[in-house]
């Protein structure tokens, strides 16, 4: 990294291209079934009850194979990054961790309702997280060179709003026209010693990325890198990637950054992860009735991402970041406390609508710190911050609810990780002008 991100001049302005942007913007619908079928209703749930038959054990061999997915995701994603800028091209890397994912997804028909099969599973679904992860990498690098600086934020919140709305709609799919079907499309056998209706959720949500990801490919256009040949490129970008990180404290802002986003991460990244276990076990809510909240959730999360996009774009980034956080902190503090599952209800779908722009306004604020030539680096780094502490959050909760025998008490350690992330980016950070 040459230039300091707080000191570097603005790019040439660039044209805005609707069917480019609209491709790009629709690869956050084709991979969103991914996590929401995968990672945290069907394939879970089918892990615990259908193929371990014991949930506690289950959900230590998950928490096992969700860390050392972290690890590794937190170890290349920069390398791999440094990697791709001093290459000729980004897609090719998208394309390649886009095929694992799908690869992996059709794989996990083969996974049978039998303990023998669970490290199978673990195998391909940790293989799965990574290569999802680090897909991410070069599609956000992409959006500093497709829009205008003053679009980044409507631009990265239509992804993500697109992105929700695709999480529900997969597993809309999933769940009413296979997992819930009777009879199971298709001849599939729905018996308790096969689940065929449930295994079909892999590949169908390979087939929706694979349909979905097509306009990206063909219709958005791939930056070029420092036109390096493979081999050089490798050795470049690691010198790269060294030399920056020796320097990064040299680039306050964007330390600073990454450091907020790495506190407030994990507490958003918690409430994902416990959200649903925190709603069955205070409230009783059984897991038809947790899908559907988590559906609710995804609406409104996705509903807030669109809106607060034409709102990061006119305020800045940093404030609709701070804004999301502080409606999370206000609506969550009383979420912790009711009793009444209609009031968890309501208060949970109104929660949901400052998660997006949170994300989105994050994305949209590091396209517009970034020096020019550096994105897929700079995106590594970002996911470096996403994940390498990712363990902190999900701790905090197990020993203070194994501590205090609450998992109100546990689920409130989200909030300190919340407001110290909200606090350091409102007193040592300056929003960043839109670049035009």
């Amino acid at each position: 990294m040459t230039t300091p991100p707080d000191q570097k001049s603005s790019p040439p302005k660039r044209p805005f291209d609707p069917r480019a942007v609209g491709s790009w913007c629709v690869f956050d619908w084709a991979n969103s079934p991914f996590p929401a079928v995968i990672l945290t209703f069907v394939i879970p749930a089918y892990f615990a009850d259908a193929v371990m038959k014991d949930p506690a054990r289950a959900a230590e061999m998950w928490a096992v194979m969700t860390g050392i997915a972290a690890l590794t995701i937190a170890v290349l994603s920069p390398v791999l990054g440094a990697i791709a800028d001093q290459g000729r091209a980004r897609k090719p890397w998208l394309a390649l961790f886009t095929a694992i994912m799908a690869a992996g997804s059709l794989a996990l028909w083969f996974v049978r309702p039998d303990a023998s099969d669970a490290v199978l599973l673990l195998l391909l679904v940790g293989g799965m997280v990574v290569a999802f992860e680090l897909s991410m990498v070069f599609y956000n690098a992409l959006l500093p060179s497709l829009v205008p600086g003053d679009w980044f934020g409507r631009i990265s919140g239509w992804a993500w709003g697109l992105g929700y709305l695709g999480g529900v709609g997969g597993l809309l799919l999933v769940l009413f026209v296979f997992v819930l079907a009777d009879p199971p499309p298709f001849g599939l056998d729905g018996a308790s010693d096969v689940l065929e209706n449930v295994r079909m959720s892999g590949p169908v949500v390979a087939l929706w990325l694979m349909l979905f990801c097509v306009p990206l490919f063909l219709w958005t256009p791939d930056p070029q890198g420092r036109g390096l040949p493979l081999g050089s490129a490798i050795r470049t970008g690691l010198v790269e990637l060294k030399q920056t990180l020796r320097n990064l404290p040299n680039h306050p802002q964007l330390w600073r950054f990454l450091l907020a986003r790495m506190l407030f991460t994990d507490g958003l990244n918690t409430l994902f992860a416990f959200g649903g276990i925190f709603a069955a076990g205070t409230f009783g809510m059984p897991v038809a009735e947790v899908i559907m909240f988590g559906l609710l959730l995804n609406i409104t999360a996705g509903l807030g991402a669109f809106a607060f996009g034409w709102i990061d774009d006119r305020i800045g980034a940093k404030r609709t970041i701070l804004i999301g956080i502080v409606g999370i902190v206000v609506v969550g503090t009383p979420l912790l406390m009711v009793e009444s599952k209609l009031a968890f209800i309501v208060l949970g779908a109104t929660l949901g609508i400052f998660f997006g722009p949170v994300q989105a306004a994050s994305r949209s604020m590091m396209a517009r710190i970034i020096p020019p030539g550096t994105e897929s680096e700079m995106f590594g780094l970002y996911a470096l911050s996403g994940k390498v502490t990712a363990f902190m959050g999900p701790w905090a909760v197990a020993v203070v609810t194994a501590a205090t025998g609450s998992q109100r008490w546990g689920m409130a350690t989200v909030l300190p990780f919340l407001i110290m992330g909200g606090l350091l980016l409102f007193f040592t950070v300056r929003d960043v002008p839109a670049r035009r």
